[in-house]
């Protein structure tokens, strides 16, 4: 019988040809292939067909677009299906459409703005917090939201092969004041449910660490990524698994996204929501408040509200810190206090997340 590392070692080139964002999966591809990695698969990679698809045409207001070699686009079939046909403003399209302003040199705007660099305790291992560490379990994401903080990460630096995990599994192993691990990325569940599972047998296998928490954007842009099997996977292990899913807007959490999370919570997990202040996008009471509840309907609980991380290319996106605080204190005005999230700043170097009330 093979152990974990001989089967790992077999599907790592195949997981390599149909996980990449950058790839399509033909029609005919290989049955074994999941439904959700063929919605992947299907993806919108180019602005053009974006546009067409939502009836808007390039010389419209607002769509002066960036060259996208340097972070190109990609969008998923669901995500899409959410936003309004003929609206250049849309919030869940902004989040996603690339454009001019983001060629901008700003000062203060950086390739790494959270410090993820110098927190850099093995390849594909952050250390920040005490407690815990961040895995970075995968370098593509679902979407490629124009906001990302890790838009310029070097993630063709980090491991792919169960060899070149060693030292950070090492390391994790060598440090009992650990007790969660964060799984992130990119994002952690665009490995197959197989890798994952690996994983999270080699996470198990390590007395201290007692939890895992999966940071993914996948339930939302990804639905069909949330199945049976993944449910089963993650509560066969002996971890504790926490859900931090991210979502900005309520009309994100609508339809199959809404099926994918409420599962999640049904399931039992705590599931948590992360929303990034955006310009445009969700910096109204209003629009903010009714993201809140819409969690909260859903039973996930509303976890950050984050100032945006000043990641070169999404300047566009800044709402000024004063803005944020008023808008906080209209959503403690209007909602219960289990329904206002917490209003932080990741500082680089800093030892938490630096509130900013």
């Amino acid at each position: 019988m093979p152990g974990a590392r001989e089967i790992l070692a077999r599907i790592e080139s195949r997981e390599t040809r149909i996980q990449s964002p950058e790839q399509t999966v033909p029609p005919d591809a290989d049955r074994s292939i999941s439904s959700w990695q063929r919605s992947l698969g299907t993806a919108i990679r180019d602005l053009p067909t974006l546009l067409n698809r939502l009836n808007l045409a390039a010389d419209s207001a607002n769509l002066r677009s960036a060259p996208l070699s340097d972070f190109p686009l990609l969008v998923p079939e669901s995500f899409l299906q959410r936003m309004r046909p003929g609206d250049p403003a849309d919030p869940l399209l902004l989040q996603v459409l690339p454009v001019e302003s983001e060629l901008a040199v700003v000062p203060g705007f950086e390739d790494d703005p959270v410090g993820d660099e110098a927190s850099r305790a093995a390849p594909g291992l952050l250390h920040k917090y005490a407690g815990r560490a961040l895995l970075i379990a995968h370098g593509s994401c679902a979407v490629h939201c124009r906001y990302c903080f890790r838009r310029h990460f070097p993630y063709d630096e980090e491991p792919r092969s169960w060899n070149a995990w060693k030292p950070a599994l090492d390391a994790i192993r060598e440090d009992p004041s650990l007790h969660e691990i964060i799984l992130s990325g990119g994002d952690p569940l665009i490995l197959s449910d197989r890798r994952l599972q690996l994983l999270m047998e080699e996470l198990s296998e390590i007395p201290h660490v007692r939890r895992v928490r999966i940071h993914s954007r996948l339930p939302i842009v990804l639905p069909d990524r949330v199945t049976p099997e993944l449910i089963s996977l993650l509560k066969s292990t002996r971890l504790r698994t926490v859900f931090v899913i991210h979502s900005n807007h309520a009309r994100e959490l609508v339809g199959d996204c809404a099926e994918a999370v409420s599962q999640l919570v049904e399931s039992g997990f705590m599931v948590l929501n992360q929303a990034v202040l955006l310009r445009g996008v969700n910096d109204w009471a209003d629009i903010l408040a009714e993201l809140c509840e819409r969690c909260v309907d859903l039973g996930v609980q509303p976890y950050y509200l984050h100032q945006l991380d000043r990641v070169r290319g999404a300047s566009h996106f800044e709402v000024p810190v004063e803005t944020g605080r008023a808008l906080m204190a209209e959503l403690r005005r209007r909602l219960p206090g289990y329904a206002v999230p917490k209003y932080v700043w990741e500082k680089p170097g800093a030892t938490s997340k630096t509130p900013l009330e």
